[in-house]
């Protein structure tokens, strides 16, 4: 059993040092960065043409996870089903499955899902990780079905979406009635972390602005808690 451990360890490794290469493991489902996808921002950011892991600064600190996932069920998840979308490395999800009742991590790259599915073998337990599903999601609407979650959580990945507020109508249906929808990105300003050029950075008031737009109700912007990022809290 030790010997078996060992090698999904040892596997995870090699597979985890192949995801931060420039060269993206090969898969058929594979999203790879053009003009209409540009490079995610949920696991690495460039910081003068160096590209980097978010695991390298201190994510836990300047992140404050505790702080979001409080925000997506008002204190309680237990009963909530949550959809993760631009889940990346699973670093929101695998901390959020152990208190809600299921998750639903989607992605526009099966690497990162095949990484979350691998790595959660090891850090969840098993009946944790039954309650974790992996999804894979194309880029322009969410792979959710009608009223499926009652909470849905956009970290460092929004201003990658390319129609913002079509995105934001077509996810509404997917939220059920009560539920909310929790928004983290990065400031349009200089920052030590965070994708660069700043202008691939969506500005606070715009991405609330379309929360109204689309219908979202009792929307909160909270610009103070993060010393990289906004959070924009949004009912339906």
């Amino acid at each position: 059993m030790h010997f078996l451990r060992l090698l999904l360890l040892v596997g995870l490794t090699i597979f985890a040092f192949a995801c931060d290469t420039d060269t993206p493991a090969s898969n058929e489902t594979t999203t790879t960065a053009t003009e209409e996808h540009p490079p995610r921002a949920t696991d690495t950011f460039d910081l003068d043409g160096f590209t980097a892991s978010y695991e390298n600064t201190n994510r836990l600190d300047w992140q404050r996870p505790n702080l979001i996932i409080g925000l997506l069920g008002k204190g309680d998840l237990s009963n909530k089903v949550v959809a993760d979308i631009g889940t990346g490395n699973g670093f929101f999800a695998k901390r959020i499955t152990p208190l809600a009742q299921k998750v639903v991590a989607l992605d526009i790259d099966q690497t990162f899902l095949n990484y979350v599915d691998s790595t959660s073998m090891i850090e969840l337990s098993e009946t944790e990780r039954a309650r974790l599903e992996t999804r894979l999601t194309p880029s322009d609407s969410p792979n959710l079905y009608t009223q499926e979650v009652d909470a849905v959580l956009i970290v460092n990945t929004f201003m990658y979406i390319k129609n913002k507020l079509e995105y934001l109508q077509k996810l509404k249906p997917k939220i059920k009635e009560g539920g909310r929808l929790v928004i983290v990105d990065f400031k349009r300003k200089r920052t030590p972390i965070g994708p660069r050029p700043y202008e691939h950075r969506a500005p606070l008031y715009v991405v609330e602005d379309l929360l109204y737009q689309a219908g979202y109700k009792n929307i909160q912007a909270i610009d103070t808690e993060l010393n990289y990022q906004y959070i924009l809290v949004a009912d339906l």
